[in-house]
């Protein structure tokens, strides 16, 4: 039996899971800001404790990989590498939204169209990335500006959901009858149990000392302006 620790910290989503052969069986999270650094080593210990584990039960340690927040991929990334480290244990990296897409996937009796993933990058613009019901990309990663004009082509071939704390403020732009938006949260730890079995069956783990999260945009500092 193969035993998986979950750590998704992309979003304001805090969350850890244990999955046991690609099948979820503890999970704890909260969705509130800044509270990744103060809450995620508590919550990966509260899900151990529901699991009734050892951290030396684990098999692997899997993260979400970005992208999302700068921080909260930085406390998670950082968080998941000192156990590899620890432990002596395997990295598995998870792309956040297609971790996503698999939480929307999961929760649909029968699936039909596509699912747009999207994380909150300011503004009008975000992170995103189209799935398939089989979890393929129909268009990749990127950052993407939202106007009236984006995802013409696939919604007038079909219908697509919209996914995320990104998808809430594209309602008013995407306006077309086959644009369908999604309130649930799928940020969870919970939605990589497959995946991360997947990952895991395949042999695909992360270099420790070097993987480092899936940004997809540099990080600016900012000054604040003299008074």
């Amino acid at each position: 039996m193969i035993t998986i620790l979950q750590i998704e910290t992309a979003t304001q989503v805090c969350s850890a899971a244990i999955s046991q052969d690609g099948v979820t069986i503890a999970l704890k999270e909260e969705m509130a800001s800044n509270i990744h650094a103060g809450s995620l080593t508590l919550f990966i210990q509260s899900a151990m404790d529901s699991a009734g584990l050892k951290f030396s039960d684990l098999d692997a340690i899997a993260v979400s990989k970005g992208p999302g927040s700068y921080t909260g991929l930085r406390i998670g990334v950082s968080t998941a590498k000192g156990l590899c480290f620890a432990l002596d244990k395997p990295l598995i990296g998870i792309d956040t939204l297609q971790m996503m897409a698999e939480g929307f996937w999961k929760a649909e009796a029968l699936p039909e169209g596509l699912v747009c993933s999207m994380i909150d990058a300011r503004r009008m613009e975000v992170f995103t990335a189209v799935f398939d019901p089989q979890l393929d990309y129909v268009s990749p990663v990127e950052a993407k500006i939202i106007d009236e004009h984006s995802f013409e082509s696939l919604l007038s071939a079909q219908k697509v959901t919209f996914i995320g704390d990104g998808a809430a403020k594209c309602t008013e732009t995407l306006q077309h009858e086959n644009a369908h938006f999604s309130t649930a949260n799928f940020n969870s730890a919970g939605n990589m149990s497959r995946l991360a079995m997947a990952a895991y069956t395949q042999g695909k783990f992360e270099d420790v000392a070097y993987f480092e999260p899936f940004y997809l945009k540099d990080f600016v500092f900012t000054t604040p302006k003299k008074k």
